[in-house]
């Protein structure tokens, strides 16, 4: 039907939308708060109320907490962010445990949790009591052992971390480990399926367990560091929170004593000193940087401080782990006054003593670098070709740029660009996209001209 109303509509929403675009902008200032609060705060409450309910409870425990963030993206646009944010999910979280109890407790398996409570006044208190500071630490602390425990695979052990103590999405999760989400939905099920069957105690492990799960652990973190460092997100090239996170988390094991082994301080040193030069990894226009090209002015010293001050307390005992040499190779690019003076010999010799501790194709791609920069290209693609396992890295935009980089030293320029073409259908990030593009042109460049007809 054609009414006035409709025909002034051109008009009324041309009156509305000032309003509707503030509206609009609010909810995307929220919807970028609980993004946020979500990546810091949801492992901490996941951590506190598994350990209230029982890791058979983790599912329930995770809609708790994504309930409480719905919910602070539904109210706060209309009535506000409030002045503690942080402070305002935790108690919509504890509400929501509260309710869960009060709604739930006939259909929900509370197990040791009902019995060491008693009744439900009891057990709303003891939620209640659980949300200070030292407490939440312990809890994030048990929950990292939690989901490293032995009678997962090492791969689920990960999943889980990443998903519950990180706030990684499925599908975050699955860009990770270069799956399939469905792949990365079916390990969490079969996980808390486990949780579930076997009712694992919310606890730290048993000195015999310690070493072994530590490990897994701290892979976990660098995992979750990396994909900060060099994201998989097609939009931003680094995810500054997602390495403040790996950071939390590594912190959280250096300050406890039965976490305060060599490599968690090795961890830490090496994620330091690669966080110390992200301000110069990329242009203001948000171009990616080449470790030649940076300003070495904007990197930041206070990280390669504390990771030297890391370094330190790694040195303690004997052990020489792959986090131990990666942090040195690290401190060697941290502590080169330019490019140029780069001790590339020394760097040289760790990666060849990483290749005898921990042996893999990415370590082996990253040392040809160094092979590039000693020897030249051709000793380098030599060295490339020479890698065991080196099909693995032909599914990585990496493997590609680099070879066309040496091809490209060489002057063949045909090769060089099949090499970038190939790593540009390996890459979905804009950033890495514009630097290979750069590439080509600049091979483009550098051909001869094609004489005249006489």
């Amino acid at each position: 039907m054609f009414t006035e109303e409709t025909a002034n509509g051109g008009q009324a929403r041309h009156r509305d939308a000032g309003p509707a675009k503030e509206e609009s902008a609010a909810r995307d200032n929220v919807g970028k708060l609980v993004d946020h609060l979500f990546r810091h705060e949801a492992g901490k409450m996941v951590s506190v109320l598994t350990g209230t309910f029982g890791t058979e409870n983790l599912d329930l425990v995770e809609d708790v907490v994504q309930d409480a963030l719905v919910k602070a993206s539904q109210v706060w646009p209309v009535r506000g962010i409030p002045d503690d944010p942080s402070a305002w999910l935790y108690q919509a979280a504890k509400n929501g445990a509260i309710d869960l109890l009060r709604r739930g407790s006939r259909t929900v398996r509370l197990g040791a949790m009902e019995e060491a409570a008693g009744p439900e006044a009891s057990m709303v208190e003891a939620i209640d009591n659980v949300w200070e500071e030292e407490l939440v630490k312990d809890d994030m602390l048990r929950m990292m052992f939690v989901c490293c425990h032995p009678a997962l695979p090492v791969e689920s052990q990960i999943t889980l971390i990443l998903k519950t103590l990180c706030g990684f999405s499925t599908a975050e999760v699955a860009r990770s480990f270069l799956a399939p989400e469905d792949t990365i939905s079916k390990r969490l099920y079969r996980a808390k399926e486990t949780f579930r069957r076997r009712k694992i105690a919310f606890a730290l492990p048993s000195a015999d367990e310690l070493k072994s799960r530590t490990e897994a652990v701290l892979n976990s973190i660098y995992l979750l560091f990396n994909e900060g460092y060099n994201s998989s997100d097609e939009r931003e090239l680094i995810r500054s929170d997602l390495m403040e996170e790996a950071l939390l988390l590594g912190r959280l094991l250096t300050e406890n004593p039965i976490t305060q082994v060599p490599e968690t301080f090795a961890l830490m040193a090496l994620m330091c000193f690669q966080s110390s030069r992200t301000g110069g990894r990329l242009s203001p226009e948000g171009d990616i940087v080449l470790l030649e090209q940076q300003d070495r002015g904007r990197w930041d010293f206070r990280y390669i401080a504390a990771g030297s001050a890391y370094m330190e307390r790694a040195a303690s005992g004997d052990t020489m782990s792959a986090f131990h040499l990666e942090a040195a190779i690290a401190f060697e690019h941290c502590v080169a006054p330019s490019f140029d003076e780069t001790n590339w010999r020394r760097i040289l010799e760790l990666y060849d003593w990483l290749d005898s501790v921990a042996p893999s194709p990415v370590a082996r791609l990253n040392r040809t670098v160094a092979v590039m920069q000693l020897e030249g290209p051709e000793a380098a693609l030599r060295a490339l070709d020479e890698i065991p396992g080196r099909e693995t890295l032909e599914k990585f935009y990496l493997y590609h740029s680099l070879r066309g980089e040496m091809l490209a030293r060489l002057h063949a320029a045909a090769e060089a660009r099949a090499c970038f073409e190939a790593a540009l259908r390996l890459t979905g990030s804009a950033s890495e996209r514009a630097l290979l593009m750069k590439k080509i042109d600049k091979l483009e460049e550098q051909r001869p001209p094609i004489a005249a007809a006489g």
